[in-house]
């Protein structure tokens, strides 16, 4: 048995969380219901506008992975912090919740921790404005074998791949979890992140990865075209293919088979970290074995439970929302 079930690489950055309003957003040139990339100056504007702020530890795949980890799994997280306040808040908060962290902070690292302002308006739309700092620092020198070996699956993010070494990062733990017999798996970011590394990605999904979760917008950019004709394309080149819509079906792939889970609508309290735990719920009924139509309802409740309240990480526990309705 390998010591890790799931291991994630990924930004390590901190969600720093205020509601506001529409004339907020507008006030401020936010863009509503996106994820943007800052500045560091515009960074601490937004953080200074921010009132009654609740911060977490976050990012798409850490997200996930802890959600891994609220539901019982061997999990661990490899990111980078510096050694500020934020840095060591994040790495006391996700091993609080059982989730190594086996990289330490940084001391006199040369960017501040990561930090991702989001703001959460009455509809529980987010719209997120991410400095990513120094966790798009990422290299090969902060991937340590003796974890990426020693996991079932790893899971990793399509942001790293904005600079090259974290590139390198990606496949040299890509490569070496595969190579002592785990899988590995991306998710693909947003659209504009696979506008940027079209080829990449396809490259990855065809030659590297063994499983891949995206959303409808995401798999149609990939391979620019519409989505039944892409998701035949991914499903022949991809062991496993996923695909969530906002609102409908999640559809999963793999080989012949296809399967087409139906999705509750709920009125969101806050939508962050929604496709995060959805892959977190998904991707614990892979590792234990259910069938995928089981795996995709897991996947459901999770980010069910994650939209009613605010923050990206659960409050109760999932596993037992699981046996509620009858999955375990």
């Amino acid at each position: 048995m390998k010591k890790y079930q799931f291991v994630g690489i990924a930004n390590s950055i901190v969600d720093v969380i205020a509601q506001c309003d529409d004339s907020f957003l507008d006030h401020m040139g936010i863009e509503k219901g996106i994820m943007q990339l800052i500045e560091k100056d515009r960074a601490e504007t937004l953080y200074a506008s921010m009132k009654e702020r609740t911060q977490a530890p976050g990012g798409s795949v850490a997200n996930t992975i802890a959600g891994l980890g609220n539901l019982g799994l061997r999990t661990s997280f490899v990111g980078r912090v510096r050694d500020d306040a934020l840095g060591r808040f994040y790495e006391a908060a996700l091993e609080a919740e059982g989730t190594g962290f086996p990289n330490a902070p940084i001391k006199d690292g040369e960017l501040p921790t990561s930090r991702s302002m989001i703001f959460v308006t009455p509809d529980g739309e987010r719209s997120m404005n991410t400095y990513l700092g120094i966790s798009a620092e990422l290299s090969t020198e902060d991937v340590p074998l003796s974890v990426v070996e020693d996991t079932e699956y790893l899971f990793l993010e399509g942001y790293l791949f904005d600079k090259d070494k974290g590139k390198a990062a990606f496949l040299k733990a890509a490569q070496a979890t595969r190579r002592t017999g785990g899988q590995a798996g991306i998710a693909l970011s947003d659209p504009f992140c696979v506008n940027r590394h079209r080829a990449d990605f396809r490259r990855l999904v065809r030659d590297e990865m063994d499983y891949v979760i995206g959303n409808e917008h995401e798999w149609a950019a990939l391979y620019e075209t519409d989505l039944p004709a892409a998701l035949d394309q991914a499903a022949s080149e991809c062991g496993l293919v996923v695909c969530t819509r906002s609102g409908a079906d999640v559809i999963i792939r793999r080989g012949a088979e296809r399967v087409e889970v139906p999705v509750t609508r709920v009125t969101p309290v806050d939508a962050t970290g929604a496709g995060d735990q959805f892959a977190a719920g998904f991707l614990y009924g892979i590792a234990t074995g259910v069938p995928l139509d089981v795996a995709g309802r897991m996947g459901c409740v999770a980010a069910a439970e994650v939209i009613s309240h605010y923050g990206a990480r659960p409050e109760v526990d999932v596993k037992a929302l699981f046996a509620a309705q009858g999955l375990v």
